[in-house]
């Protein structure tokens, strides 16, 4: 289960509801909020602080929530620019493991995107195929269909050797092809 934070109306409302000296049980239910969470504020109120103290507070300890940014030493930056020269990936400069790098291969790969290095340098140099690219390799360029083969082929019918190629079907191809 995930915890929703307080907003600020409702840490006033706590406060309205401390001063009137109302139960921090009464207040959790009327909220709707854990018991506990109420009872850290009510406590921080009793302490002599206000609603705004307690907003301020909590915004400084956000601050200090997350993970922290990985910063990359100038010798692991010269060391990767040198295997970007050398065509290696980020993920060989990661896998290889001929060093130890402070970070993940994703990690590497983001920080390319970001610009903190150049994607030029990649080998593949940041190209990919774009989308709705059609692949036109192995395709036939000339091909007949069986209905063809009477202009092309009169004799047909009355010549050996005509094979024919019924098992050719496709996406954009339907029937055989005569060879």
């Amino acid at each position: 289960m995930t915890y929703k934070h307080l907003t600020i109306d409702e840490i006033t409302m706590i406060e309205s509801y401390f001063h009137q000296k109302i139960k921090p049980v009464t207040i959790a239910k009327r909220m709707c909020r854990a018991i506990q969470t109420i009872y850290t504020v009510v406590n921080f109120f009793k302490q002599g602080f206000s609603a705004i103290d307690y907003w301020h507070r909590y915004k400084e300890n956000k601050k200090k929530c997350g993970r922290k940014r990985i910063e990359l030493s100038d010798s692991d930056r010269q060391y990767i620019k040198e295997k970007v020269a050398q065509d290696w990936t980020p993920d060989v400069i990661i896998g290889r493991q001929e060093r130890t790098i402070p970070c993940s291969m994703r990690t590497l790969y983001r920080k390319f995107s970001h610009g903190e290095f150049d994607v030029q340098t990649l080998p593949l140099k940041g190209k990919r195929k774009p989308n709705g690219h059609q692949e036109t390799r192995g395709k036939q360029t000339f091909k007949r269909t069986l209905d063809d083969r009477i202009a092309h082929y009169p004799d047909f019918k009355e010549e050996f050797g005509h094979l024919e190629g019924d098992t050719i079907v496709g996406v954009h191809h339907i029937g055989g092809t005569c060879f």
